[in-house]
Parts: structure tokens; sequence; C-alpha cells
């Protein structure tokens, strides 16, 4: 067993507890309190009035698929050969032996959600993993979390010169709704089949990888900027009758109020750095104060390689900084997250019963001279400064 003591913990479940407890037993949380009576078979850390937090999630990234330093050689992100590839699975591609994922673990980032880029109308399926590992396998949380689609610029730039469709907006849809409708028929015949193998359709891999997104039991994961295209993506996922979680949103400060009466999910960023492209001018760090004032469940993503991975409580600092409550600005980077990807039984808080992945700071994360002391995921410390 771990004890660790005299900790600021921030459950992100309860209130703060100022100087408080938390045992850890076989890779998961089994006690918190203001105190828990130490014994000789304890492990214990002593935090010293430092903070604790639950390791914080980032629900959008591309960690593993675009490696560190490298070029080609470890640019695994996307398969800009064909604009409809929904039988790519990113754990095909994840190389945990990047040093970005040790470099995030000393971040305090501990889970992350991470899967293709946006090249692709459809991309394939993002996976979740836990951050420290040698083999991916061992690392997952869930292998098919969500269908990656993407609308906008990016499908359009690529396949434009490639003299292809998608070259509009107009291609985009069409070719998302296509794969759609067929993938829906594709399941039905599946379905009507019922135990006669000869009346089945002829295997189809493309449309097998979409037959979750059609049962209901991954949304697809719709990169969109501007207004429009968030609106594109509704506008398709409702015809559908599909789940959806927005991610980007970069102009859903305009759209806020329509949004919140849709009632889908927003994984907001990256905010930081240079509008790189026009669907990106209206950035800003307002974005996840605007959505949530208006009642939309946010998360704060880095977009990883974009933000280093590690960067990921500084973006939600500097979303605090521009005025969103620096609960809420916790909240998009733990427990909000957990409950988007859809894996809040396990992380996104400090409570009993969930997996032992908690993080000692030397002071509050939102402090940009802040370090990391201890990471500590499955219960086991894979990082000591």
């Amino acid at each position: 067993m771990l004890l660790i003591k005299n900790a600021k913990i921030y459950t992100m479940a309860q209130a703060v507890i100022e100087k408080g407890c938390v045992l850890i037993d076989q890779g998961k949380i089994i006690d918190v309190g203001p105190h828990i009576e130490e014994n000789d078979k304890m492990d214990v850390i002593d935090a010293n009035g430092k903070c604790l937090f639950p390791g914080f999630i980032d629900a959008h990234c591309h960690i593993g698929m675009w490696e560190e330093g490298i070029g080609f050689e470890g640019d695994d992100g996307n398969e800009m050969t064909d604009p409809i590839t929904p039988h790519l699975r990113a754990i095909d591609a994840i190389n945990p032996r990047d040093e970005a994922f040790e470099n995030a673990i000393k971040g305090g980032v501990t889970t992350a959600a991470t899967g293709p880029g946006s090249a692709n109308v459809i991309g394939g399926t993002f996976s979740v993993l836990k951050l420290h590992g040698d083999r991916v396998d061992d690392m997952v949380v869930t292998e098919t979390l969500a269908m990656k689609c993407a609308f906008g610029e990016n499908p359009k730039r690529v396949y434009s010169q490639k003299k292809s469709m998608p070259s509009t907006r107009m291609g985009t849809a069409a070719k998302l709704r296509e794969t759609l409708a067929k993938s829906f028929e594709y399941y039905n015949k599946i379905k009507e089949a019922g135990d006669d193998s000869s009346k089945l359709p002829s295997y189809d891999m493309k449309l097998e990888a979409m037959i979750p997104v059609v049962k209901g039991e991954i949304p697809l994961k719709a990169h969109a900027h501007r207004a429009d295209d968030i609106f594109t993506s509704i506008r398709i996922a409702k015809e559908f009758g599909v789940k959806l979680t927005l991610e980007h949103c970069t102009e859903g400060h305009l759209i806020a109020d329509k949004l919140a009466v849709e009632g889908y999910p927003a994984i907001v960023g990256p905010s930081f750095g240079n509008k790189s492209k026009f669907e990106l001018n209206n950035k800003t760090f307002d974005t996840p104060k605007i959505l949530v004032n208006a009642g939309v469940k946010v998360a704060i993503m880095t977009d990883s390689p974009v933000i280093p991975l590690e960067y990921l409580p500084m973006c939600a600092a500097l979303a605090h900084k521009s005025g969103l409550d620096e609960m809420e600005a916790l909240k998009a980077i733990s427990i909000n997250a957990a409950e988007i990807l859809e894996i809040d039984h396990r992380v996104g808080s400090i409570e009993v019963g969930k997996d032992a992945d908690v993080v000692i700071w030397d002071r509050h994360p939102f402090d940009l001279q802040s370090i990391v002391t201890h990471t500590i995921i499955d219960g086991k410390v894979v990082y000591k400064k």
C-alpha cells in the first residue's frame, strides 16, 4: 500500500481537502480523507503541504503518431491517399517509446486520447491510453474511442492538390454522408441475414469499421474550427442519428447559445500559438469561458504535437486568465475530459475505487513556475523529481 499524506487535495469531485491523505492499494484509490492511520505496511510519501491532483487528461491529441525530433520516419498520423479510411486504427501507429510520453508524465498528464489527423474526411479510430509503458497494448484504456472525421480546410487542401474529391466543403459533407448511408445499409443487411451466412453482404473492411458508429457505440470525433463547419457536423450527425463530439470548436464562442441547445460536448483548442490558417482567424482563449457560461461541457486539448502535451495545464491556466473559473479550468483537463471520453469511472478525479493516477505538484499547476514532484499511474510512482 502507498499512503500520500499532508497534501492539499483537489479531488475534482468534492471540496478541496486542505490537509489530507490518499491511500492506494493494487493500483486503486481505497481511501481519501483528512486523516488516514499510518502503519508499517505502508510506503509513505509526505507531501508536506504540496498540491495533489488527479492525473490530467488530454481529450484530443496525436501523441505517438508524430514523433519528436524526426520527420517522415515518425510521421504516421495521416494516410493521405484516400479521403475515407475508417478502417485505420491509431493503436497500430503509436510509438510509446517516443520521448513525448516521458515529457507528458513529467508535466502531470497521465491519460490522453490520441489518433489520426484531419487530412481525411474519415481518418480512423482514436484510442485512449495511459501514458506510461513500453507496449501500447498494455497502456490502452479504450481501444476504439471514436471515429475521427474532419470538416473545413484540411481535407480540401489535401485532395484539391490531388485533383480529386473533396475539394470543397460540399464534397467533404457528401463523402461523409455517402459513407454513413452505405454503413447503415451494410449493417442492416447483416442484421437481416441473421444466422444465414449466405445472405450476408460481401465483407467490406471500411464499412465494418463504421458499425460502432452506426450502432451508437462510439461518436464521430469531428474536427471543425469554423462556425459553419461545426453546424455541418451537427446537421449530419442529427440526420443519421449518430453520436458526436465537437473537436477544436475554435469559433464556438460565436455560437455558444446554439451549441448549448444542441447539447454536444466541445473539446477546445489548441488555443496557444499563431493563427496558421484562415479558419483559425477567430481563435481566442475566451472560447472555453463563453462556452462554459452558456452551458456547454468543455474539455481543453493541446492537439499535441501542435502544443507539447506537457503544456496542457498551461493551456487551462491561460483559459483561466481569460476569465474561465479556476475550478472549471481544472475540470476541463480532468473530470470533464474523462466524462466526455466516457472513462470517468476510472480516472479524472480522486475518489475511492478509481485508478490511482495522481500527481503531486510543488504548487498550483496554473503557476508557470510549478513543477511535478511525483507522478503516479495505476498506483506506481512512474516519475519522481
